[in-house]
């Protein structure tokens, strides 16, 4: 169940505050307001007024930056595309784009690359018109960057589910490669040559791997 919690979060040394983080770089690091001092507010304010500086998650009271290439957003805007067009067709649930943020746990927002969310665990949340949704996504898919560290992935990963969501998607842009999670411990890793699909949390979608990085590519 995810919670919201705006209490601060004390870090002894920069290296407490990294090793929390996920070994992220410290270029990611968000120092105003200090880290572990950052609320939902915050994050709020500055998706509000940073259009153009980055998109940032909210995690043990600090905001971090996220890390989206060409290549990355181009396979995330066809990721929407394909979901879009299913979407249209069985109108089950919402999509949301990068700067989409929902809370999971331990009063932490996270941005998905790309993530979905019934309309029923919407309306149930009152959260038809909120800047933040107040409950995980349902799906949740994370195209991969240079950038991100696997400990910050892993990190993200565990609090995914830990929060409630039932389906994850960690995309490797290079590799041609997909990673289902249906715990943090049961993963199915699929190739170009395999069909990705929406399992229980979107039953019916069906995607060529090979196609959905074709179409990210015809511009590379």
């Amino acid at each position: 169940m995810a919670t919201v919690a705006d209490q601060h979060t004390t870090f002894r040394t920069l290296a407490d505050l990294q090793d929390r983080l996920g070994d992220v770089p410290a270029e990611r690091v968000c120092m105003s307001p200090l880290p572990g001092t950052a609320t939902r507010d915050d994050l709020i304010r500055l998706s509000r007024i940073g259009r153009g500086r980055g998109l940032y998650e909210l995690v043990a009271g600090t905001l971090v930056e996220k890390t989206l290439g060409r290549y990355e957003s181009s396979l995330a805007m066809w990721m929407g595309m394909f979901l879009g067009q299913f979407l249209t067709e069985n109108p089950i649930g919402q999509m949301t784009a990068p700067d989409g943020a929902y809370d999971t746990i331990d009063g932490h927002s996270r941005l998905p690359d790309v993530g979905f969310v019934t309309t029923a665990r919407v309306v149930a949340a009152g959260a038809e018109n909120d800047s933040v949704m107040p409950i995980p996504p349902d799906l949740a898919v994370e195209i991969l960057s240079p950038g991100n560290t696997p400990k910050e992935m892993d990190n993200k990963l565990r609090e995914y589910f830990a929060a409630g969501v039932r389906l994850v998607w960690y995309v490797e842009p290079r590799a041609k490669t997909v990673r289902v999670f249906t715990s943090p411990e049961n993963v199915t890793e699929l190739s170009e040559d395999d069909t990705l699909d929406g399992g229980d949390v979107l039953p019916g979608f069906e995607l060529s791997i090979r196609e959905w990085f074709q179409r990210a590519e015809v511009s590379k």
